[in-house]
Parts: structure tokens; sequence; C-alpha cells
């Protein structure tokens, strides 16, 4: 495993614990807290929950960082814990908000699966109605995923993490990877393929 960046802020915040968020914890904060958010954003589907989870993550941090031992790469731990906050979250709220497509087009993305946010044949000027159409779709099946699905998409195609990233921030195999990625194109493909269709077309 590479150098983990984020050792040497790592041990400063462990040294110092007691300093709280007025001492190294708050450049720890700083470097992680749009990340953090975004993935809250992207898993819970509104503003209000993704504040909620990501302040959820950052105090599990605050009380667990002593406990971190460099076995994985940190930011790995990090978008697990903000990836179990907002599911918990989700859960105990049974909340069913659509995630925003604005965020996904800013984040790009890393595949070339047909319903890839940044595939260029989107960005091509069509009629407001129509964008606002396949806006709503894609909204609708995104959010219709299974949360162990939408988080492996989010993690995959919005923070563009690779496959072997995916499976340490998640602690699965290589291969269970694969294969919720696959459902997860399959599902998404059979709820956008005739909007994407009529959208291409024109």
């Amino acid at each position: 495993m590479s150098p983990d960046p984020d050792t040497e802020l790592i041990q400063a915040c462990q040294r110092a614990p007691l300093a709280g968020l007025d001492g190294p914890f708050r450049e720890l904060y700083e470097l992680y807290k749009d990340r953090v958010y975004n993935v809250c954003y992207r898993i819970t589907g509104n503003p209000s929950d993704a504040l909620d989870a990501a302040q959820e993550t950052f105090g599990i941090l605050f009380r667990k960082l002593g406990e971190f031992r460099f076995e994985s790469k940190f930011s790995s731990w990090v978008y697990r814990i903000a990836v179990n906050a907002s599911i918990d979250l989700k859960r105990r709220s049974r909340a069913r908000h659509l995630t925003s497509l604005d965020a996904l087009q800013e984040a790009g993305a890393g595949g070339e699966s047909r319903f890839d946010p940044s595939d260029e044949k989107l960005e091509m000027p069509i009629h407001a109605a129509s964008r606002h159409e396949l806006e709503r779709e894609v909204q609708r099946a995104i959010s219709g995923l299974s949360p162990k699905l939408r988080t492996i998409t989010v993690l995959r195609y919005i923070e563009n993490q690779s496959y072997e990233e995916i499976a340490e921030t998640l602690q699965i195999s290589l291969g269970t990877v694969k294969s919720r990625l696959a459902r997860a194109h399959d599902m998404l493909d059979q709820h956008l393929a005739p909007i994407l269709d009529r959208y291409y077309l024109g």
C-alpha cells in the first residue's frame, strides 16, 4: 500500500486530542469537510440529511481518531464512516429524497456506462423540457437503487474510486464490487434506456 498522504496530519491530531477544533483537527476538518458532505448528500439525497450525516461523521472521527492504526488509507476510513452514517440516517428517517443530478454532473464520472452523466452527448443543447425530463428520470433511477448499490455507484462514478479503493472503503471483495456495479448498471440502464433513446434522437 502506498504511503498515506494524511499520515503526518493524523498523527498530529492523535498527539493533541484535547485541542479539539482549534488544533490540527481543524485542518483535518477543512481538508475533508467538502468530500464528506458530498458523499453524504448523494446518499441521503437532500441537504438537511446530508448535513446531519456529515456532522455525525466528524463526531465519530473526533471520538475515534486515536484508534486509527493506518491499516487502511485514512480517506477510505473516512468514506466508510460517512457512508454508514448516511445509510443509518436514511434508515432512521425512512426519507425518500431524490439524488441531485446537478451534483452528479459537477463531479464527473470515470466509467463508460450509458447512464454516465458526463457523457458528451448529454451536453448537447436540447429543449428545456427534454432536459428537465431527463434530469427527473435520472434522479428517479438513482434514488431507486438500494443503499448498497447507490453507495457503490457514488464511490465509483462520483468519488472516482478504483475497484480496489471501493473494496477497501466498504470492506468487501473485488468480486462483490464488480457484481454490485454490474447490477447498478443494469437497473439504471433498464430505467433510463427509453428516456436516453428519445434524448439522443432529439
